[in-house]
């Protein structure tokens, strides 16, 4: 077992892969980021995701849970669910948008009573990980914890179970009437993928 990763450890493997962008980012949430981790840059290096999967799955497996599969919130989240799920020795199913709302398909279950975790990739204000919990439970399921690599809200997204991240790493966000004048000046980019279909 190795030791719990740093702050700077899970950034050094973002920058490595060319995924800390820095300029004027429009997040999925619709708040404005003068940073935009592009995780989909570290999940095309398999050995990369591993090395951050593993680390996560550690930081759950000595949270003590009982659960029996890990779900997680498509797109972002299937990468990172399955391969913490693969080091978890469980099974990884995800859901995924139905008229907007979040639901399983392509014969994914959980059985009333079941316990489960949710993965995501990246938790900022903490939607998704509520939309897909809200499924699971719907479901008749108990959320006994959810877990991400990155909190980005430094702690404060309620999700409404607990959160394991594998680093917390705040970063400042805005409404897009509020930005500061450094950040107005430069044009906007929304590099996310919630809205596309």
């Amino acid at each position: 077992m190795t030791s719990e990763m740093s702050q700077n450890e899970v950034l050094d493997i973002f920058r490595s892969c060319g995924a800390l962008l820095e300029g004027h980012f429009i997040l999925s949430s619709g708040l404005r980021s003068p940073v935009f981790l592009q995780k989909t840059l570290v999940f095309a290096q398999p050995d990369k995701s591993e090395i951050l999967c593993r680390a996560l799955a550690e930081k759950i497996r000595a949270a003590g849970l009982d659960f029996t599969q890990v779900v997680s919130p498509a797109i972002g989240g299937i990468i990172p669910g399955y391969e913490t799920a693969r080091h978890l020795g469980k099974p990884a199913i995800y859901t995924e948008r139905v008229d907007g709302v979040f639901a399983l398909r392509r014969g994914f279950k959980v059985a009333p009573g079941e316990k489960v975790v949710v993965v995501e990739d990246i938790v900022s204000t903490g939607l998704s990980i509520r939309e897909c919990i809200a499924c699971i439970k719907a479901l008749g399921a108990e959320v006994v914890a959810a877990a991400c690599l990155v909190d980005r809200s430094g702690g404060e997204a309620d999700i409404g179970v607990p959160l394991i991240a594998l680093t917390e790493y705040k970063v400042p966000a805005y409404p897009a009437d509020q930005l500061p004048p450094e950040l107005a000046a430069i044009p906007p980019v929304k590099p996310g993928s919630r809205g596309l279909s």
